[in-house]
């Protein structure tokens, strides 16, 4: 992690082997501008998605429509929908022409929680932060994000979206499989901040 708090990070941070870049997110800060307001959320748990060797990737089969997104430039927003409902929120990683990506999984309100509620369609005053947050879809929606959001730049400050660095490492990080899938589920690559109310089950 970078030592200077608020920093926005920049290409060269998701230029990076993905399974490092997922796990140095946690406690990074999404900050979200989108129709209805600003929200943001710290991350407190990630699933990293790799190339070839990954048969659980988009980019498992190599590169499709759907996966092409994943090989490059690094820094860029990937959003893909599950179910036909559930939006999911990715940050494309490695070195251009490398597939990589790391999906968001959960979050920590930081700002806007009552924006979030309201897109939730849920009570500020009684929800608990994982009830907005804790989830891909859920996040998604409470950030305002859905495919509009795909192809999207970080780096580019009119995109509407950018990353904090959390200015300091987790106390103590949780690693184990990813969860959701059928292929490679014994992997490691899913990392979580130990003792937060808004990780997924």
């Amino acid at each position: 992690m970078c030592e200077e708090p608020d920093k926005v990070l920049g290409t060269s941070f998701f230029a990076r082997d993905t399974l490092t870049v997922a796990r140095e997110l946690l406690g990074c800060v999404i900050e979200v501008s989108a129709a209805g307001g600003a929200a943001s959320g710290r991350i407190v748990e990630t699933e990293a998605y790799l190339g070839r060797e990954d048969p659980a990737s988009h980019a498992g089969r190599g590169r499709t429509p759907r996966s092409g997104i994943m090989f490059g430039p690094p820094g860029v927003v990937y959003v893909y929908l599950i179910y036909g409902m559930h939006h999911c929120l990715n940050f494309v990683t490695e070195q251009d022409g490398t597939p990589g990506a790391v999906l968001i999984r959960a979050l920590e309100p930081v700002a806007g929680r009552d924006l979030m509620a309201r897109r939730r369609g849920l009570d500020a005053a009684r929800c608990r932060d994982r009830d907005l947050t804790a989830g891909p879809g859920r996040l998604c929606r409470a950030l305002g994000i859905d495919r509009m959001w795909n192809g999207r730049s970080l780096a580019d400050p009119g995109s509407g979206i950018r990353v904090l660095d959390g200015a300091s490492a987790p106390p103590e990080v949780l690693v184990g499989p990813r969860v959701g899938i059928r292929q490679a589920v014994e992997l490691p690559y899913r990392f979580r901040v130990a003792g937060s109310g808004c990780l997924t089950d």
